[in-house]
């Protein structure tokens, strides 16, 4: 086996394995997962990387294990395992970050998954690597890096805006422009190799993260093509998500610290339901 393939096969085995753990013991999930409260009131920093490898379900954990395996397998073999361990976890970081400053005051706002780390990857890919394209399952059709990297900027702000769909949306968003910029940091010249494609990916996600440091109302103000213009997504994500998620991690709080057995009936079956 190249040695440059070790350390990519290491993530998805450690992914694989970490995931399962979780799977099947909720509060070892707990214990290891981004949860916005933790991270910043608790200083439970690991949580930044550890919440890369829990996953919600086996979709989710085959869908980013995919990614990992044809995204990174080859990064690391342009830049050497060093380099891409490097972009790997500070975009996973880079990622959560990000959410941490999104979702502040929503305490117990939690996320997992290493899709932050391997959109940093792929960002970091279509920086340093000039003329890259990415063919999309089940698509027999590549198309160049650069339009995909755009294309996920614009969703992915879209995303966030709209809080649309369980997606980490800013994770996404976070990790994909940590991994470029550090990638123009790695390898300078591609700045005047690769100049096109790096501005028209950074560009909007570097202008859209500034507005959301210097304006960070943007984010509480609701689209002005939806009909009730009165609630903003910061008053409707309160209601409809606060209440069960507080519930989730009072349920996997009592399970750290007594165990599942000190459950009652009915927290079980909330648990189940909220936890699918």
């Amino acid at each position: 086996m190249n040695g440059f393939f070790s350390i990519t096969l290491i993530l998805i085995v450690a992914t694989f394995a970490f995931s399962y753990k979780g799977f099947k013991d909720a509060g070892f999930s707990y214990r290891y997962k981004f949860i916005v409260n933790t991270v910043r009131n608790q200083k439970d920093y690991k949580r930044l990387i550890t919440s890369g490898f829990l996953h919600t379900n086996w979709m989710h954990l085959i869908m980013n294990v995919l990614g990992l395996f044809f995204f990174c397998t080859s990064l690391e073999g342009f830049m050497g395992p060093i380099r891409f361990i490097l972009i790997y976890f500070v975009s996973l970081v880079g990622g959560n970050i990000l959410s941490t400053y999104i979702h502040r005051f929503q305490g117990s706002y939690s996320s997992v998954g290493a899709s932050g780390a391997i959109f940093g990857s792929i960002f970091a890919s279509i920086a340093v690597i000039p003329g890259m394209s990415i063919t999309l399952f089940p698509l027999p059709i590549a198309i160049p890096g650069w339009i995909f990297g755009l294309a996920y900027v614009i969703f992915s702000i879209y995303g966030i805006k709209s809080k649309k769909g369980n997606i980490g949306h800013d994770a996404h968003l976070g990790g994909g422009i940590t991994g470029l910029l550090l990638g123009v940091v790695m390898y300078p010249t591609s700045l005047i190799d690769n100049t096109f494609s790096i501005i028209i990916v950074a560009a909007p996600a570097i202008a859209f993260i500034t507005l959301l440091v210097y304006k960070p109302e943007y984010l509480l103000v609701d689209s002005p093509f939806k009909k009730n213009k009165f609630l903003t997504v910061e008053d409707k994500y309160n209601l409809s998500k606060i209440d069960e998620a507080k519930e989730v991690d009072r349920i996997l709080e009592k399970i750290h610290r007594r165990g599942i057995n000190s459950l009652s009936r009915k927290e079980r079956t909330f648990l189940e339901a909220h936890t699918k």
